[in-house]
C-alpha cells in the first residue's frame, strides 16, 4: 500500500473511531479561539479552558483586549505558564487585529502569522476551524503519529505540514489533525504506544517493528 493510500486509510479509520472531530479548546468565535490557542502553548487545554471564561468576561473582543492593562491580563492568565510573554502577545494580537485587519481576525496563514506569538500551528487551527479552509495543525501528537506511521521522517513542524498536505485530502486534513490528538492521548501515547489495541497497527511500520522485536 502506497503512502498516500495508507494516509487515506488512516483518515477513514480514525473517522470511525472519533466521529466528532472537535478542538478541545472552548471558544465561541475566531478571536476567542486565537487567544485560547496562544495560551495553550506549553499548557494543557484543560487549564486554558479554566482560565478563558474570566478572561473573556473582562475582554470579550479585540477592541477591549487591545486596551487592557498588562498587569490585569497577567493576573488572569497566570496559571497558564509563561504568562508575562503571553499577556504581551494577547494585547499585541488584539492591537494587530484592530490596526491592521479592521477588527476582524484574518483568514489566511500569512496574515495570521504577522500577529505577535502566532505561529503556523495556531494559524492553521484558526483557518481550519473558523474559516473551514484546508489546514494541517502540527500538534505534538500529530507529528509523533505521522512519524510512527511512516508518513514523514522529521519532527520539524513546517516540514511535517508541507509533507502531510501532499498526502491528505484537503477537505479532511483539519479533522484528521483533531482526531490524531485524541488518538495520541488514548492509544498512540508518547512513551508507550498501545499497539496491541491500535486500529492502525496493520498499516503502521512502527507497530510492525515493535511486534518483530517482541518475537
Amino acid at each position: 500500500m502506497r503512502k498516500k493510500e495508507r494516509a487515506a486509510e488512516a483518515v477513514s479509520r480514525l473517522e470511525k473511531l472519533y466521529p466528532d472531530a472537535i478542538c478541545s479548546l472552548e471558544y465561541t468565535d475566531a478571536f476567542e479561539l486565537l487567544i485560547a490557542t496562544r495560551l495553550s502553548a506549553q499548557c494543557t487545554d484543560k487549564r486554558v479552558n479554566m482560565v478563558t471564561p474570566n478572561l473573556f468576561k473582562e475582554f470579550p473582543n479585540a477592541e477591549s483586549m487591545a486596551k487592557a492593562d498588562l498587569k490585569r491580563v497577567e493576573e488572569l492568565i497566570k496559571t497558564c505558564g509563561l504568562y508575562k510573554t503571553k499577556a504581551k502577545d494577547l494585547i499585541g494580537i488584539a492591537k494587530g487585529i484592530i490596526d491592521n485587519f479592521g477588527g476582524k481576525v484574518p483568514d489566511t496563514i500569512e496574515e495570521l502569522t504577522t500577529l505577535p506569538g502566532v505561529g503556523r500551528k495556531t494559524a492553521n487551527l484558526v483557518c481550519g476551524d473558523i474559516y473551514k479552509k484546508p489546514a494541517v495543525v502540527t500538534d505534538t501528537h500529530f507529528i509523533r503519529i505521522c512519524n510512527r506511521l511512516g508518513f514523514v521522517e522529521t519532527t520539524n513542524p513546517l516540514k511535517v505540514e508541507n509533507e502531510m498536505r501532499k498526502l491528505l485530502d484537503p477537505q479532511k486534513s483539519n479533522d484528521f489533525c483533531h482526531r490524531t490528538v485524541l488518538f495520541g492521548r488514548d492509544i498512540c501515547k508518547a512513551p508507550t504506544p498501545k499497539c496491541e489495541n491500535c486500529i492502525l497497527a496493520d498499516i503502521c511500520p512502527s507497530a510492525k517493528k515493535l511486534k518483530k522485536r517482541e518475537k
